[in-house]
């Protein structure tokens, strides 16, 4: 099978990039003939438009050769890039598979749309010969607009690594992911001073890429107990991961999250919000604590529980790297991803 990828770059910091990276590090380009074209980089303006730019035309030189055009998307300017490409697949006649990442795809489409602007998001996600959502809240709501039958749940995947002995006797919260409000942060940072008090060696690695200013002059005020790791990858995310003893994503909305993915691997007691894809993820009690968006002092009591309490948070990372080891492998992953082309090349 002849596939043409887009998405954004592969050196882009962000959770579509971690999907694609995870496709190429588990071999599904020695499964298919795959490329991959990267539509946007980070950076200015005119940086961005000019890669937008010069990979369409890339797109135009190589689409003939191709069967396939798989377009991972989230919403916002995402979706109005990968308009341009969906419709051109669609003149070549060539079968489309949409990829929809974003976790605020809802307010987009209801908040930041008029009619005319909704009908032709509906137009254009019917381009697809198939959708791919990551959690069955998505596909009921995609359902509504594209209909049902093409919409198939593909959550995220990781490649699961070598089980071990975590130690859980410290008291180190880690969060990785973009550092902006919308991602919690500001409700984070205010459990601080209480969880420093309680425990005098409590200590939040955020590793990330700022997005919000005043944020990051609030964190730098307490080096004592806050420390700014940049963007973390490689080894050196592993060996946050082992050593942390908790991983909290206090997001105001998610699509899924391959950072808590990969914490339910490495063991991490997991306190995360009840939105988008998250339940399907963490099941309050037993694979992980669930508060609600936006509620700080929710966040803290159960930050506060699994920093007081060994037991539960072994109990919880355990169960957690047996979900993740059981439904959440690359390689099955891309076993349905492989049938789904395979179905809409009607093979």
């Amino acid at each position: 099978m002849r596939v043409l990828m887009i998405g954004p770059a592969r050196c882009v910091h962000g959770g579509i990039s971690g999907v694609v990276n995870n496709y190429y590090e588990a071999g599904l380009d020695r499964k298919i003939s795959l490329r991959y074209i990267g539509t946007m980089v980070e950076g200015g303006k005119f940086r961005k438009l000019l890669k937008a730019g010069t990979a369409y035309l890339h797109f135009l030189l190589v689409l003939p050769h191709y069967d396939i055009v798989h377009v991972n998307m989230a919403s916002d300017n995402s979706y109005r890039r990968k308009s341009f490409f969906i419709r051109t697949a669609k003149r070549f006649h060539k079968k489309i598979v949409i990829h929809q990442h974003g976790g605020d795809f809802e307010t987009f489409y209801h908040q930041e749309q008029d009619e005319k602007g909704r009908e032709k998001i509906r137009r254009v996600l019917s381009m697809g010969d198939a959708f791919l959502v990551l959690a069955p809240v998505w596909r009921e709501f995609f359902g509504e607009l594209i209909g049902r039958e093409k919409i198939t749940v593909l959550p995220d995947s990781i490649a699961v690594p070598a089980a071990f002995e975590k130690d859980y006797d410290n008291h180190e919260v880690l969060f990785l992911g973009r550092l902006c409000r919308e991602k919690g942060i500001g409700e984070l940072l205010a459990c601080v001073p209480a969880l420093a008090r309680r425990f005098p060696d409590f200590h939040l690695y955020l590793g990330g890429i700022w997005e919000d200013e005043t944020l990051k002059e609030e964190a730098a005020k307490d080096p004592a107990h806050i420390t700014w790791l940049g963007w973390v990858s490689g080894e050196e995310k592993i060996q946050c991961l082992r050593r942390c003893r908790i991983l909290t994503l206090p997001s105001y909305f998610e699509g899924q999250s391959i950072s808590l993915l990969e914490a339910m691997a490495y063991y991490c007691g997991i306190i995360a919000t009840d939105t988008g894809g998250i339940p399907q993820m963490i099941l309050p009690e037993e694979t992980g604590l669930l508060v609600p968006v936006k509620d700080a002092p929710a966040l803290e009591t159960a930050l506060l529980r699994l920093l007081e309490d060994e037991d539960l948070c072994r109990r919880l990372g355990s169960a957690a790297r047996k979900k993740v080891a059981a439904e959440f492998g690359i390689e099955e992953n891309m076993r349905t991803l492989l049938g789904i082309y395979e179905k809409v090349l009607g093979r």
